[in-house]
């Protein structure tokens, strides 16, 4: 039944969820790898779709919004309301590694934070590792080798501060190997085993910290065919 963030019923949603950030690259992805799509959510303008990619598999595409409490409701909500077995964030992400370059696609292993999501577990002083599932990780690396790409896997850093004040504090993460930084996983990983599903978080490198390079708002809403087209491909081997 809808909630409160969703006005879709259950089996609106496929079993794969494509989730970008941005409800306008929902769009995109529907409008160029998508048929017959059917919108089955526009509750606050994040749109989401279903429909089948060129070879025939069902997945939906929907946005997840900026942030661990967005993509913590949205994928909390579509794995114990609506049957979604497998989430793929797509999104971007800021390189903290010189061989890590802009345009480049990350897969995140793991996901570390310096957010308070672990604290509502109460561990007694743990901190819970997010990582992500192993068959989906490896199917997008797969498919990614087998479309050319450049592809890192490694740990990556899921942060509550865009502007952070302190203007070097991501060298302190580089020097634990953390690749790149982005602001969803941490939370989408700790839902995803919650709910004993799937979740892989796959990224194009937007900007750097390193050599200083970015990438332009349109290039970020339209120009990541790269990760698209992996993110299709490893959505495909794990759909109807």
């Amino acid at each position: 039944m809808p909630t409160s963030h969703n006005s879709a019923v259950k089996g609106d949603f496929a079993k794969v969820v494509l989730m970008p950030g941005d409800p306008l690259r929902a769009k995109f992805i529907v409008d160029n790898f998508l048929h017959d799509a059917v919108l089955v959510n526009n509750v606050r303008g994040i749109q989401g779709y279903t429909g089948y990619t060129k070879n025939g598999k069902r997945i939906s595409v929907m946005a997840s919004g900026m942030g661990m409490p967005s993509i913590g409701i949205y994928s909390a909500e579509l794995y114990s309301q609506y049957g979604v077995e497998t989430i793929l964030r797509i999104g971007t992400a800021g390189s903290y590694r010189e061989d890590v370059k802009v345009g480049d696609i990350v897969l995140a292993m793991g996901a570390s934070t310096n957010s308070g999501w672990p604290n509502q577990y109460e561990l007694r002083g743990g901190t819970y590792s997010a990582i992500a599932s192993f068959p989906v990780l490896e199917a997008a690396r797969q498919a990614a080798l087998a479309q050319g790409k450049t592809v890192h896997c490694g740990n990556t850093l899921s942060s509550d501060i865009f502007y952070d004040v302190d203007p070097l504090f991501w060298k302190k993460w580089a020097d634990l190997g953390i690749m790149a930084v982005e602001m969803e996983a941490y939370a989408l990983y700790c839902n995803a085993a919650r709910a004993g599903k799937n979740a892989l978080c796959i990224l194009t490198i937007s900007d750097s910290f390193v050599a200083r390079e970015i990438l332009t708002p349109e290039q970020r809403q339209t120009g990541l065919i790269g990760m698209i087209e992996v993110g299709i491909a490893t959505a495909e081997a794990f759909a109807d």
